[in-house]
């Protein structure tokens, strides 16, 4: 039977960390479906979903255990669950003064009207004149597909206000 899962990886950021990992994946039949890998502060992260067959999941799960210096786990993919509400999925950019907590405050407000984040990246900069630290967020949303878009932009313009930041919409 085949099985998808879901792969989660963190190492110190060094050269040869992903070739380890798709050889392993690769020697035990398994295809490598997608992913999201990113170097952050000195360290290398990602998420893989990989398919392979059942039989080979034990074996991979210790191929991977035993790379040197890699922090590996395994997840069931439980993606396939059909969905029950409709979607559709907006991108979005937000900045404003940075503080502690900004992004619980961010995703809490989203969250308040069904909406998920699918994908965020967050960064740190300087205000142009002050030098004051600036937050910077962009990324994916899944809107609930009954959500009017006059009052999304509505709920959008309460929530900048509430968060005293500019965030912009768009649909891709």
């Amino acid at each position: 039977m085949i099985k998808n899962i879901i792969i989660t990886l963190i190492s110190d950021d060094k050269p040869g960390v992903v070739e380890a990992v798709a050889k392993t994946i690769s020697e035990h039949q398994g295809n490598w479906l997608e992913s999201q890998l990113a170097k952050l502060a000195g360290k290398f992260a990602g998420v893989i979903r990989v398919q392979l067959d059942e039989a080979q999941l034990d074996a991979l799960e210790h191929g991977l255990s035993s790379l040197k210096d890699i922090n590996v786990q395994l997840h069931e993919d439980r993606s396939s669950a059909e969905q029950t509400t409709s979607i559709r999925i907006l991108s979005f950019h937000a900045t404003g003064p940075d503080r502690p907590g900004i992004v619980r405050e961010i995703s809490a407000a989203l969250a308040q009207y069904s909406i998920n984040l699918e994908k965020l990246d967050t960064r740190l900069s300087s205000m142009p004149y002050s030098g004051d630290p600036l937050f910077e967020a962009e990324g994916l949303m899944a809107v609930p597909e009954q959500i009017d878009k006059n009052e999304l932009a509505e709920r959008f313009d309460q929530i900048a206000d509430e968060l005293a930041m500019d965030i912009s919409i768009t649909e891709d």
